[in-house]
C-alpha cells in the first residue's frame, strides 16, 4: 500500500493537464485529540489519494489542518469521507475565492507537533474557551466602534500585500512571535477594549483568542472562517469589503486578490506591487514582492548575486549549494539585505 507520492512535479502536473477536470481549492481544519496521528496520517493519504486529493495537510495530537485541492466532480467523494471521520463529521470547508488547477502538484501529509506552531511548548491553552466568533457583518460593525483594537494575527509578509482598516500588523516572522508581544503591547488594555482578530482562515486565531482569553483580556472576537469567508460573505450579503489589498495563501497562487486596492511596493524597485515570488536561485529560494519589470530584469532573481548563479552550469550551481547551508531551513521571508525597499 502507497503512503507516499512518488510523482515528481512535471509529471504531476502533466497528470493534471491530461485529466482535463477542474479542481477547487479548499480549506479546514479542526483541533480535536488524535491518539496516533502517524496511523490518522497513512489513513488520510490512502482515502484522499483515492479521490485525487492534492495539497497540504499537517495532523499532530492536537489535530488537523488542511489546504487542498480536488475535482470539482469529487467534492461529493471528499465530504463523505469526511464524515466517516467522527471528528471531522459535517466540519466547515473554506472555499477559495479563487481557484487554479495547479494550486497543488502532489499530496503531502506531514505528522508534526502541533499544527499550528505556537512556541507554548510549556503551556497548555484551552481551546473550548477561544473567543467569541463574528460573521462578516458584525466584524465590520465591531471594525468601526472606538473601543475596538482589530489585530491581525499572520506573519509580516501577509499583512504586506493585505490586511483591514486601522489593523494592527505585528512586524514577526513567526505566529508564536505574535502571542507574546500582543499580550505585552496591549496588557493594560485588556479590560476596557474589545479585541478582534482575524487570520486568513480562523486556525491561529483559536489559539491566539484562547490565550489572550487566558491572560485576562475580557473581550475577545475573531472572524469566523477568518479572511476566506469574510470575502464570501461580503459578497453574498453585499456589505462594504473592508479589507484592502490580497490575502496571501500559501500554494502556488501566492495569493487572492480581495479588493482592487495595490497597498505594497515591489521590493527591488519600490513600484507599487503586491506579487510574491519566489527567488529563481533554488539556493536562496527567498519570498518577496517583485514587479513583472524587475522579474524580467532580474530573471526572476532577488538580486544580481542570485541571478549570476542561475546563469552558471547547473553541476557548478549544486556545487555551491552543498558548500553553503540551506536557506529554506532559516526562516526568512520576505527578509533580505538584498530588498531594498522592503519595509
Amino acid at each position: 500500500m502507497q503512503f507516499y507520492n512518488k510523482l515528481n512535479a512535471k509529471e504531476q502536473s502533466d497528470l493534471i493537464d491530461k485529466s482535463g477536470k477542474n479542481r477547487i481549492v479548499l480549506s479546514f481544519y479542526k483541533y480535536s485529540v488524535i491518539g496516533n496521528p502517524k496511523i490518522f496520517r497513512n489513513y488520510l493519504y490512502v482515502k484522499l489519494s483515492a479521490i485525487d486529493v492534492l495539497g497540504r495537510i499537517y495532523t499532530a495530537n492536537e489535530g488537523i489542518n488542511a489546504q487542498i485541492s480536488i475535482p470539482l466532480e469529487n467534492l461529493p467523494f471528499l465530504r463523505n469521507e469526511l464524515d466517516k471521520i467522527t471528528f471531522l463529521k459535517n466540519i466547515r470547508l473554506n472555499y477559495a475565492l479563487e481557484s487554479e488547477n495547479k494550486s497543488f502538484l502532489k499530496l503531502t501529509i506531514k505528522v508534526k507537533d502541533k499544527i499550528v506552531a505556537d512556541g507554548l511548548e510549556s503551556q497548555k491553552i484551552d481551546l473550548s474557551k477561544r473567543g467569541t466568533y463574528v460573521n462578516a457583518l458584525e466584524f465590520n460593525k465591531l471594525l468601526e466602534e472606538r473601543d475596538t483594537i482589530c489585530i491581525d494575527m499572520r506573519n509580516h509578509y501577509e499583512s504586506e500585500v493585505g490586511h483591514f482598516k486601522n489593523a494592527i500588523t505585528p512586524d514577526v516572522d513567526t505566529f508564536r512571535e505574535s502571542l507574546p508581544l500582543i499580550e505585552k503591547t496591549f496588557f493594560n488594555k485588556k479590560s476596557s477594549k474589545n479585541f478582534l482578530l482575524y487570520c486568513t482562515g480562523g486556525i491561529r486565531c483559536e489559539k491566539a483568542s484562547a490565550y489572550f482569553k487566558e491572560k485576562g483580556f475580557k473581550k475577545v472576537f475573531q472572524m469566523q472562517g477568518g479572511i476566506i469567508e469574510y470575502a464570501k460573505q461580503i459578497r453574498e450579503m453585499k456589505l462594504e469589503n473592508k479589507f484592502k489589498g490580497i490575502n496571501f495563501v500559501f500554494d502556488e497562487r501566492k495569493g487572492e486578490r480581495i479588493s482592487e486596492d495595490v497597498i505594497s511596493n515591489c521590493h527591488l524597485c519600490n513600484s507599487s506591487c503586491d506579487s510574491h515570488a519566489n527567488c529563481a536561485n533554488p539556493a536562496c529560494n527567498l519570498l518577496f514582492i517583485q514587479c513583472p519589470d524587475c522579474r524580467k530584469a532580474y530573471s526572476g532573481c532577488c538580486s544580481k548575486d542570485c541571478q549570476t548563479v542561475i546563469n552558471l552550469p547547473e553541476e557548478e550551481q549544486k556545487t555551491l549549494r552543498k558548500s553553503k547551508k540551506n536557506s529554506h531551513k532559516v526562516f526568512k521571508k520576505g527578509r533580505s539585505k538584498a530588498l531594498k525597499y522592503k519595509t
